[in-house]
């Protein structure tokens, strides 16, 4: 088992019980004292738990709304925070993103996921479909599908970034060349009519006009934290995005403005 799926399992079991000891968790997840210790105080540190005696417990209420604050301050240092702190961060308005995502998608298509948590989110829903070719550059979206069945997933080599979970850099961007595909599910860290998708790091934004560069379909899946936000560096044009799906948390006299001007944009509800 990956450290990211045996983390993920962990965070499962404190939902489910609220706490759990040490030598459970080993039980349950066939890993050693020591190896669940580090996990721990990882998850610990990451502000995901809460280390007690001989093993860990959910976060108290009254800390829980601290998690809220990583977005604020991810718009100032955002490679500081693991990719597991920002799958948290919006997982509800994720959530309906992806299930409006599915809509999009038919069996024997080729796909293009990138490597934010909402393509994530996406990618462990498609075990409906019965057969699709997924290429990725992210390395814990790989890991969700990888023993799916009828899903035939392609990873891009690069450089992997600690804690982000993301291939960078152009190193290996020349496989896209063999891939004809239908449809590109991106995801940004801001977004604005102006800039359209932006992200902060420069490599990763690189490799991300490489893979878009010849799909047939780009859908943006964009939480509505992120508008009216602009990182460093921009990846796609407003025009070149074909729908834009968001949550019903979005602003309405931003929703008017953007419909205004052409943009596509879809609310997903969840329901």
């Amino acid at each position: 088992m990956f450290a990211i799926e045996r983390r993920e399992k962990i965070q499962q079991i404190l939902h489910e019980n609220g706490t759990v000891k040490t030598m459970e968790l080993c039980a349950a997840l066939d890993a050693s004292p020591a190896t669940i210790r580090n996990d721990l105080n990882l998850m610990a540190k990451q502000g995901v738990l809460q280390k007690i005696h001989g093993g860990a417990s959910s976060l108290p209420k009254k800390l829980q709304p601290q998690l809220q604050t990583v977005e604020a301050t991810a718009l100032l240092r955002p490679e500081a925070f693991s990719f597991q702190m920002r799958e948290m961060q919006h997982a509800e308005e994720k959530g309906a993103i992806a299930e409006a995502a599915l809509e999009y998608i038919k069996d024997n298509q080729c796909i293009l996921l990138d490597a934010s948590s909402t393509a994530l989110t996406l990618a462990k829903k498609l075990t409906r479909f019965s057969k699709l070719l997924v290429v990725t550059n992210g390395v814990y979206t790989m890991l969700a599908l990888k023993d799916t069945p009828n899903i035939d997933t392609i990873i891009i080599g690069g450089i992997v970034r600690k804690n982000s979970g993301f291939i960078e850099g152009t190193i290996g961007a020349d496989i896209l060349r063999h891939f004809h595909v239908d449809i590109a599910f991106v995801s940004a860290n801001g977004f604005s009519e102006k800039e359209g998708l932006t992200d902060f790091n420069i490599y990763e934004v690189e490799l991300k006009r490489r893979m878009l560069e010849n799909c047939n379909h780009i859908i943006a899946m964009i939480d509505s934290s992120k508008f009216a936000r602009v990182s460093s560096s921009s990846f796609l044009a407003t025009e070149k995005i074909d729908v834009l799906l968001t949550d019903d948390k979005i602003a309405s006299e931003l929703l008017e403005r953007y419909k205004s001007e052409g943009i596509n944009v879809q609310v997903c509800t969840g329901k």
